[in-house]
């Protein structure tokens, strides 16, 4: 059955001059002017859902409550996970695999898989902005506060990090935006664009699941950074939902279900352009609702894992799947082991009883993960790409 979309202004298009600063083949060198889109202001645009979509939010909205009431505390306990696994699910949409393994040993500094150390950095930058919007507002400084945390040791945009960019970008296409997907509005557009984004991010007569959708394709069309976009753009979603109130201590790994449809993700971005946004919103309430199923279920058998373990042992490894060897040390102090040589031994003896697995192998600073919570966390994110997947093939997208 086709549903009727809902009038959302759509882009409109603006023709400026291009000329490359790298040698580059011939087609390229003569595009002398590129089409570039440029987004509605939307602080005041009118979005109405039907009766269907709003049933729909609402459901999802009640059961991202329950998650966060009944097992947010517990989830944050865990030292983060669930923010390591949207960190891990959203570098994975930019192209940038890294598993919780890698994670731990960039976490203590090994460089074997650079993009473990971006997977850390997003997760700080996730973290710095959805716990910003507690305080009831999303600020400008927040979220470049969040992308210099993403993107300050990057090698090629790290002297961007922290502001808007002043040249043109482009996504997809190659080294010109000759062939791009997309082509974001100029840079002379992007305060003001802004602006009119933090304006639209405010308001309070928006469902917030609808709220949080619009405005991150808003954010996308705008592509206010040379990079990092995507992952800042993700963690927007997580900070309307905090600033609505909808979570209070919980960031839902949201990524986790678009990464299983990326395709389909980006294709609601791209139809966004367009001025159609119903599809679009409806997709990130069943996400969110999925994702509130599964990461219930987790919760659940991660508690029951941490009361299978002795008292001793639960409190000197802690909540965090990723355990460093100066954490080790300071779990062993908490119990009363001041001995250097006590962090050889109980590390040793966790891992032969399988609770630890070593993912380094140096002598010093060295790093572990919690078994059954990594591989938890694993399934966790079988079971959503699993149940997004089903969905797909019965509505045949």
């Amino acid at each position: 059955m086709l549903i009727a979309e809902h009038p959302w202004p759509a882009h409109t298009t603006r023709t400026v001059p291009w000329r490359s600063s790298v040698r580059l083949p011939l087609p390229d060198r003569r595009t002398t002017s590129i089409s570039t889109s440029i987004p509605p202001f939307i602080a005041a645009a009118t979005w109405i859902p039907d009766r269907d979509t709003e049933a729909l939010l609402d459901r999802a909205a009640r059961a991202l409550t329950d998650l966060d009431t009944h097992h947010g505390a517990d989830l944050v306990a865990l030292g983060g996970a669930l923010d390591r696994t949207e960190a891990v699910a959203s570098s994975r949409i930019e192209q940038e695999p890294a598993s919780l393994d890698d994670v731990a040993r960039a976490v203590v500094g090994v460089r074997a898989n650079t993009s473990a150390a971006a997977v850390v950095r997003a997760g700080d930058a996730i973290q710095r902005l959805v716990s910003s919007a507690g305080s009831g507002t999303i600020t400008p400084t927040a979220v470049l506060d969040a992308h210099r945390a993403l993107m300050r040791d990057d090698p090629v945009d790290g002297r961007y990090a922290g502001r808007y960019r002043d040249v043109q970008n482009w996504v997809g296409g190659g080294a010109t935006p000759r062939l791009a997907r997309h082509v974001p509005p100029p840079p002379e557009l992007v305060p003001a664009l802004m602006d009119d984004l933090f304006a639209f991010l405010h308001r309070d007569d928006l469902h917030p699941l609808a709220q949080a959708a619009i405005g991150h394709a808003q954010f996308e069309s705008i592509h206010p950074f040379t990079d990092g976009n995507g992952r800042i753009g993700r963690a927007l979603v997580g900070a309307v939902l905090r600033r609505r109130g909808l979570t209070r201590v919980l960031t839902l790994p949201i990524a986790t279900a678009l990464v299983a449809e990326q395709d389909r993700y980006f294709w609601h971005l791209e139809r966004y352009r367009d001025g159609r946004v119903d599809g679009w919103v409806r997709d990130l309430a069943i996400a969110v609702g999925t994702v509130c199923d599964e990461a219930t279920l987790t919760a659940l058998l991660l508690a029951e894992a941490s009361d299978g373990l002795d008292p001793t042992v639960r409190s000197v490894i802690g909540g965090d799947p990723v355990l460093t060897e100066e954490r080790l040390a300071d779990g062993l102090r908490a119990v009363g082991l001041h001995d250097d040589a006590a962090v050889d031994t109980v590390a040793e003896d966790l891992c032969r009883r399988g609770v630890l697995r070593a993912v380094t192998e140096r002598r010093r600073n060295r790093a572990w993960v919690v078994v059954e919570m990594v591989d938890e966390l694993a399934a966790f994110g079988d079971r959503v790409r699993a149940a997004v997947l089903q969905r797909a093939n019965r509505v045949g997208w």
